[in-house]
């Protein structure tokens, strides 16, 4: 009886095990199953401050987007019980890192999309590569994740600043803007812009008269501006690598001032559509910044807006659209794996050669998870040019992949 007993036993824990989805299928296991029957994406950004338009609460409907396409094209998938959960990490790394491990422990998060804010992100990946769980950020553009803090269960996905300086720094220094004023924010994301635009900029033949860091987030930039022409020599532009809020109140004080009648312009590191139709493609006109990806610029691009623009009532950013493409190729990971675990999921998604509505021409490189992908030169059209709204970029050029990121075997990363 003892031994009948203790087959009966083993047989319900052995059932059990599956049911939870606690054995090999679980975290840590790789065996075909999908961890407490369903997959969980946690969506972590700034919902209420000054990034929210930019991403927030509208990449959660793209990450939904995402799971509706998905199911549409996988109706027999055993994928079929998804969830999207949502928080909001107020552009706080304390927040970002309380919230994570509650969307991770607590909500049973398999992933954790988004995370602007490099200063969030870095916590948000530290957290990750402890919980053992995925992380692919979107949204924050320090290089540190694909670089000295990179980590196998952290994945970089759309842009950061080396593609922003070498795309837009290089590119208007060697137009003829060879004095520079960096004006960056104040944490980890500024500090790596106002580094990579150095060197961008350097290497086209410019110089930086002079970097300030600027508090975070911040709503009167006067002192900055007012600086700027009595700076020796006197800029050519000022480059401001702030970005949503702040980037608005930038722009309007520098316009404000009256700075372009001066002889000094104004570049922009990071610009997003939702910044120029904030303040009205007058106070952007001319402006050349680099875009990662744009709703018009095909066919197919402006399918896809078009229903963004039904469910929310705008058209999407660059960051929305990432959020949509990095959800989907996790979904079609794990449809590809059979299963939710972490590591089976990454080695699916390391390598991978993709072109989506986001990512043409995307591979996600296997030595530090970055997402390559072609990028693009934009332009900011006259109001006389603009002749729908929401349509306010001129594509100038399309930059590769290869040439706008940085190259593998510069990278920092030490996959652990």
């Amino acid at each position: 009886m003892r031994t009948v007993a203790g087959r009966s036993a083993a047989l319900l824990a052995a059932t059990a095990l599956v049911l939870t989805g606690c054995g090999q299928g679980g975290p840590g296991g790789g065996g075909g199953k999908v961890s407490g029957g369903k997959v969980v994406l946690g969506v972590l950004n700034d919902q209420s401050g000054v990034y929210a338009d930019l991403s927030g609460k509208n990449s959660v409907e793209a990450v939904k987007m995402a799971v509706a396409d998905f199911k549409k094209k996988h109706p027999d998938s055993a994928v079929n019980d998804i969830e999207v959960i949502s928080a909001d990490h107020q552009n706080k790394p304390d927040v970002a890192n309380a919230k994570a491990a509650e969307l991770y422990d607590r909500q049973q998060a398999d992933i954790i999309l988004d995370v602007p804010t490099s200063s969030a992100a870095l916590a948000v990946a530290n957290v990750a590569n402890q919980k053992k769980k995925l992380h692919i950020n979107v949204s924050a553009a320090t290089t540190e994740l694909t670089g000295k803090s990179c980590n196998k269960y952290t994945f970089h996905y759309g842009f950061d600043t080396h593609m922003l300086a070498f795309g837009t720094g290089e590119t208007l220094t060697r137009q003829g803007a060879k004095n520079w004023y960096i004006v960056y924010p104040d944490y980890a994301y500024g500090q790596d812009m106002n580094k990579s635009f150095t060197a961008a900029i350097t290497q086209a033949g410019g110089k930086v008269v002079r970097s300030d860091p600027a508090p975070f987030p911040n709503d009167n930039f006067s002192t900055f501006l007012l600086k700027a022409p009595k700076l020796n020599p006197k800029p050519d532009v000022i480059g401001t690598m702030q970005a949503g809020g702040d980037l608005v109140n930038l722009v309007k004080q520098y316009n404000e001032f009256k700075l372009a009648d001066q002889g000094v312009g104004l570049a922009v590191g990071l610009m997003f559509i939702t910044d120029i139709h904030s303040l009205g493609v007058e106070a952007f006109s001319g402006v050349t910044f680099t875009d990662a990806w744009y709703w018009n610029f095909d066919e197919k691009n402006r399918e896809w807006a078009d229903r963004f623009k039904a469910k929310t009532g705008i058209r999407p950013s660059f960051l929305h659209a990432g959020n949509y493409s990095a959800a989907l190729q996790y979904l079609e990971a794990v449809q590809r794996a059979g299963t939710d675990d972490s590591e089976a999921v990454a080695d699916e998604l390391r390598g991978h050669e993709f072109n989506d509505v986001f990512a043409r021409n995307g591979k996600i490189r296997a030595e530090d998870n970055l997402l390559v992908h072609d990028v693009y030169l934009a332009k900011v059209q006259d109001s006389s040019e603009v002749t729908e709204e929401w349509d306010y970029e001129e594509i100038i050029a399309t930059i590769p992949g290869e040439e706008a990121f940085g190259k593998v075997e510069d990278t920092e990363c030490r996959m652990r």
